[in-house]
């Protein structure tokens, strides 16, 4: 056999040095093709694109009983609901009027509230009463739906206001499987200390109701809320909001709630709770076929981003 001492052909000082040999190149070989496949890695790891993010929804299937008015819910069952994600953020994509300052953009309702009614039913508390931690929203006789018709307005909306140099948040953009609650949409506002926040709506009026109005908060004083500080304001970015929207779009005043395209109300969480100044916006109805034909229609929706971003850039570069 070779490779003994008793074989002629390996002494034993080679026979030594072969061995050492052998067992060096058997601990570095590993080494370098780990080390190799470690750095191969690395540089496929670096030169991977990122993983694309989701688009926004371009539809989604009616809610199949959708809420007579989508602003927010009626009480009904009790507890929380789930969290979800942290909330958007944009940074600036340009420099203009709104340097340095944070708008918050929420979207009214969520695309898969229709699939987890049962923890949006869930009471959440507003301060001067319990409601429904959110509803579905309402929907086209076609099927269009309030949420995809707000995140599609929401995602207009900010990239004007991004170019014009604000930080924009969103309270959710499809990307949580229900809600936000609306007390959360109230507090990510706060938290972020928005400088003005607008909640995107559509109502779901019956069908011989017509046109758009802005709602405000009204003077809340209870629990958790206090809108105080916000009152004053909100009416501010309401009035700017009112008109901007209707240059922008042409829609008319709503013809069956509010009074000139405004109301005041102390029943939205979203808006009891909140700590900086908000309003809401239902930028129509969509149960009338004359509203439904323009929200389904990008043209008029870029013009009502359009209109929701004058009135931001001119509330908030006029000092407020």
């Amino acid at each position: 056999m070779t490779g003994t001492t008793s074989d002629p052909q390996y002494p034993e000082r080679p026979r030594r040095a072969r061995r050492l040999g052998i067992a060096v190149l058997v601990c570095t070989v590993p080494a370098l093709c780990a080390g190799g496949w470690f750095g191969w890695q690395a540089l496929a790891d670096g030169s991977r694109p990122a993983a694309p993010s989701a688009a926004a929804p371009s539809g989604t299937a009616p809610a199949p009983a959708p809420a007579p008015s989508s602003a927010e819910p009626a009480p009904a069952s009790s507890g929380p609901a789930a969290g979800g994600p942290a909330p958007s953020g944009s940074a600036p994509t340009g420099s203009g009027p709104l340097n340095g300052r944070t708008v918050l953009l929420d979207p009214g309702h969520n695309p898969g509230n229709v699939k987890h009614t049962t923890e949006i039913n869930k009471q959440v508390d507003i301060g001067n009463a319990r409601k429904e931690c959110d509803t579905t929203g309402t929907a086209t006789d076609a099927g269009y739906s309030e949420a995809s018709y707000t995140l599609d307005v929401v995602h207009r909306a900010r990239e004007i206001l991004r170019q014009r140099g604000a930080n924009v948040v969103l309270t959710q953009d499809g990307d949580r499987p229900f809600g936000p609650c609306i007390d959360e949409r109230a507090r990510i506002g706060n938290q972020a200390k928005a400088d003005a926040a607008v909640s995107v709506h559509a109502d779901g009026a019956p069908s011989g109701a017509h046109g758009f109005h802005v709602i405000m908060p009204g003077k809340v004083t209870a629990g958790a809320a206090d809108t105080s500080a916000i009152v004053d304001p909100s009416h501010r970015l309401g009035l700017e909001l009112r008109d901007a929207f209707k240059r922008a779009t042409g829609q008319p005043y709503a013809d069956y709630i509010g009074k000139d395209g405004l109301d005041t109300r102390t029943d939205l969480g979203g808006l009891n709770l909140s700590r900086v100044p908000k309003v809401f916006i239902e930028c129509g109805n969509m149960r009338n076929a004359a509203d439904a034909e323009h929200m389904t229609d990008p043209q008029w929706r870029q013009k009502a981003a359009e209109g929701i971003a004058e009135a931001v850039t001119a509330f908030l570069a006029g000092g407020s």
